[in-house]
């Protein structure tokens, strides 16, 4: 087992009665600790037809000092700009993750822009968290054949770092952490195929890609282009043999850049003759220095779908972390509180505190990796 453990602390958020902003769902929430000092929880709310804004909230803690509740404050982002939107008049802005970026002075959005040349991630900045500035969708340049983001080409679970990174050449670069979903590496795809199939490592992984930024703190109306891809993550657990994704944003820990990922298995429901899909979580760990090395990978998931709320929903049997907030406040720097969707309809949290020492770990990523 995972020398990391994460314990529930509760529901956080849950569909209003009667806002027909939130009928389907508030799920995969960014938190982030505002220019106040007070935590701010971005979830996604789903409206019908799949239509997904992201809000904002403020979150209320106990007198013991855990999160409690969330006080709604309104919307963040809705569907405006092309790339957000379908013409049937669907569309969304969808599981952003929130980053506050140390060169830049400005905290930085990484979303899921839904349109019809399908999902892509999309960026926005902000001084206070109630203004946000498009950046438009992120580019990636190409890396021999491969190309991610590219027209055909969705992509998704973006998050960036909130210092520049050495990229492989050693310029400090704005780093992004994707998972581009290729045709047939959907989870749903990859269930029919045989349990010994072999991966197609490029096109099934997580991926870190870079791009150039001013360090001066002007203002970045526009990024250039995401190049320097190197792979991250494959699937390598049986926890996670569908697909690999991304989850939480990188924070610092005292063992290196920390993340909190998913990944996709099947599971046989009992009474059932059907198979589901199941998704969970696992840690990473990250060199600080050189991030596209992996120095912890859990090899069992730290949190799996075990409550009723986590179960059953508008996608059953899934966790999904997206939000992470260091408890500095409480002076404990190692400790984490994991913010998460639960069956794509709630949001829950749990706690993550830090070893002392980091556990020992399996092989990240083997050369000719089967699952």
């Amino acid at each position: 087992m995972s020398g990391f453990k994460l314990q529930r602390l509760g529901l956080m958020m849950e569909p209003e009665p009667g806002n027909p902003q939130e009928v389907e769902g508030v799920l995969n929430p960014a938190v982030v600790r505002g220019p106040d000092g007070e935590l701010y929880l971005f979830p996604r709310l789903v409206a019908r037809g799949n239509y997904s804004r992201i809000g904002i909230a403020r979150v209320r803690f106990n007198e013991a000092g855990d999160p409690a509740g969330v006080e709604r404050l309104g919307i963040a982002l809705e569907p405006e700009a092309d790339y957000e939107r379908r013409a049937d008049g669907g569309g969304g802005c969808e599981d952003p993750r929130i980053t506050f970026i140390e060169p830049l002075r400005r905290y930085m959005m990484t979303y899921t822009a839904f349109s019809p040349q399908g999902p892509r991630i999309a960026l926005a900045l902000s001084e206070d968290l109630f203004h946000w500035q498009r950046l438009g969708l992120a580019i990636f340049g190409p890396y021999q054949d491969f190309k991610p983001g590219g027209v055909t080409v969705d992509d998704k679970d973006g998050s960036v770092f909130p210092v520049a990174i050495p990229n492989p050449s050693g310029h400090p670069e704005l780093a992004i952490l994707h998972r581009p979903l290729f045709p047939g590496t959907r989870p749903e795809e990859t269930a029919r195929q045989p349990a010994s199939r072999e991966l197609d490592v490029d096109r099934e992984s997580i991926w870190i890609s870079y791009c150039p930024m001013a360090l001066d703190g002007c203002e970045p109306n526009r990024l250039g282009q995401f190049t320097s891809h190197h792979r991250l993550a494959t699937p390598v657990s049986p926890w996670e043999r569908l697909k690999i994704g991304g989850g939480t944003p990188p924070v610092l820990t005292r063992h290196g850049w920390l993340i909190v990922y998913h990944g996709v298995s099947e599971v046989m429901e009992p009474g059932n003759n059907g198979h589901h899909l199941c998704y969970s979580a696992g840690v990473m760990v990250l060199s600080k220095e050189h991030p596209q090395i992996i120095r912890y990978r859990s090899t069992e998931p730290v949190l799996t779908p075990l409550l009723p709320q986590e179960r059953l929903g508008t996608v059953a049997n899934v966790v999904f972390p997206s939000g992470i907030d260091r408890r500095d406040d409480l002076g404990l720097p190692n400790r984490f509180d994991v913010y998460y969707g639960m069956a794509d309809k709630r949001i829950g949290v749990a706690r993550l505190d830090v070893p002392d020492i980091l556990p020992p770990g399996k092989v990240a990523d083997p050369p000719a990796a089967k699952v």
